[in-house]
């Protein structure tokens, strides 16, 4: 039974910074650092490093900045859009290194799980905020953000401290994943064609007669 609950435990761990790295890496990197520096957590060895006061410190800075970021129109596109080159990558680092010193096929498997779930989570993220951007007003916008951030935290907090709800929710969240991201590609590819309508300069009517 504690056999158990110790894989059960890395899964949740596995799979949630993984998670919460598509949607706000700096987030996520603070919370498991500072949650491990106050000693509420005990990090796998090759996470104790997100532990070091240097790294929460440079989380933290780069949360503020996301934060402020996150919350502008169309900033917050570009920002993501930079992000796919780092959340993505970031989520399966996270995911190797927090099944631990294991067998190195076992790491290699979290790493391409972590890094696919990140993407997923990356990519309905950018790709649902791209479709609320659409929206003349900002709060809507705000309150996504919030949102996740919350989400987050919340994610993170679940994960280690309750790993079965966490896995049972996360279960239910990549059943909604598949059924959204379709419908968001069709929602942005309508988007991008209204946009191209606007710039494509219409052509003269022939005269009469």
């Amino acid at each position: 039974m504690e056999n158990v609950t110790h894989i059960t435990n890395i899964i949740a761990l596995t799979m949630g910074a993984a998670w919460a790295a598509g949607i706000n890496l700096y987030a996520t990197i603070a919370t498991l650092g500072f949650l491990g520096a106050t000693g509420n957590i005990t990090l796998p060895p090759d996470l104790q490093v997100l532990a070091n006061p240097l790294v929460i410190g440079a989380a933290g800075v780069m949360y503020v900045v996301e934060f402020f970021a996150d919350k502008m129109p169309g900033v917050d596109t570009g920002w993501d859009t930079i992000h796919t080159f780092i959340r993505i990558p970031a989520g399966a680092l996270l995911a190797a290194g927090a099944v631990g010193d294991v067998d190195p096929a076992v790491s290699l498997a979290a790493a391409l799980l972590g890094g696919t779930l990140a993407a997923g989570t990356h990519g309905l993220k950018a790709g649902s905020r791209l479709l609320i951007n659409t929206s003349p007003e900002p709060f809507t916008n705000w309150t996504a953000s919030v949102l996740e951030d919350v989400a987050v935290i919340g994610g993170i907090w679940t994960a280690l401290y309750h790993p079965w709800l966490f896995i049972a929710l996360l279960a239910l969240f990549i059943l909604l994943m598949i059924w959204l991201l379709p419908r968001l590609w069709r929602g942005i590819k309508m988007l991008a064609a209204k946009i191209k309508q606007l710039f494509t300069p219409r052509q003269a009517s022939p005269p009469v007669g």
